[in-house]
């Protein structure tokens, strides 16, 4: 079955840089758009960066300038550095994949199970 595993979350200081990925698998053939959103105590789930197929990109205000979005289409890999980390940053990043065409079919709004960020002042 198809999978989006989250890694790179850790502890940092304000100011510190932190590196997330996101790995699909399961007989992946193509996969749309992937983002990362983030989700803090008490607060809704918001979107911090996507980038589509073709490579193109958009952030969320809070993040332009610190955070950078890419991926590797061939490891079916997103990636996220995180550089001039806030406190306000921390939260549960989650990885998304709006489309996921897999030897099992099409799957739509695929989630990750999250990895924690943390930001220390």
């Amino acid at each position: 079955q198809v999978q989006l595993v989250e890694s790179g979350g850790g502890l940092v200081q304000s100011g510190g840089s932190l590196r997330l990925s996101c790995t699909a698998s399961g007989r992946i053939f193509s996969i749309n758009t992937m983002g990362w959103y983030r989700q803090a105590p008490g607060k809704q789930r918001e979107l911090v960066a996507g980038i589509t197929s073709g490579g193109h990109t958009n952030y969320a205000d809070s993040v332009k300038g610190r955070f950078t979005i890419s991926r590797d289409n061939a490891r079916n890999t997103v990636y996220l550095q995180m550089n001039n980390l806030k406190p306000e940053d921390t939260a549960v990043y989650f990885c998304n994949a709006d489309q996921i065409v897999s030897g099992y079919g099409p799957q739509y709004d695929f989630w990750g199970r999250g990895t924690q960020v943390t930001v220390s002042s």
